[in-house]
């Protein structure tokens, strides 16, 4: 099972530094190399580059009420999020549609169901599957 994992190519968790600017500020982020390609497709989906992309989730995510103390960590949940929804169907693969033209509020729900169903089954004990 591991060697799917440990064979893969090692440049994947290579930490890159990437310095951005938000606010009038220049500030790092050190993400392994995967995550800056989902972050990237992610960002070209609505005509962004990544320090664009980053931007706009911190400033959104501000203005939402969140606590991004861990900014990388909040990227790197955002990208296995980002995946996770195509892999469910919610949102559509390729370069087709920008997120603005999305059904946010409807994939959240869906998203919210699932996860609910997923913590009732796992609270199920084991011999009542």
């Amino acid at each position: 099972m591991c060697r799917l994992f440990i064979g893969a190519d090692p440049e994947l968790w290579t930490s890159q530094t990437r310095s951005i600017r938000m606010d009038g500020m220049v500030t790092s982020v050190r993400l392994e190399s995967m995550f800056w390609t989902v972050l990237e497709e992610i960002a070209a989906k609505d005509d962004m580059n990544v320090p664009q992309l980053l931007h706009q989730l911190y400033n959104e995510s501000i203005d939402e009420g969140h606590d991004l103390g861990n900014f990388t960590s909040f990227l790197r949940v955002c990208c296995l999020r980002f995946i996770d929804l195509q892999l469910k169907g919610l949102l559509p693969s390729g370069q087709s549609a920008g997120f603005e033209t999305l059904p946010a509020e409807e994939i959240l729900k869906v998203e919210a169901g699932r996860n609910k169903e997923r913590t009732l089954f796992k609270a199920v004990p084991k011999d009542q599957h």
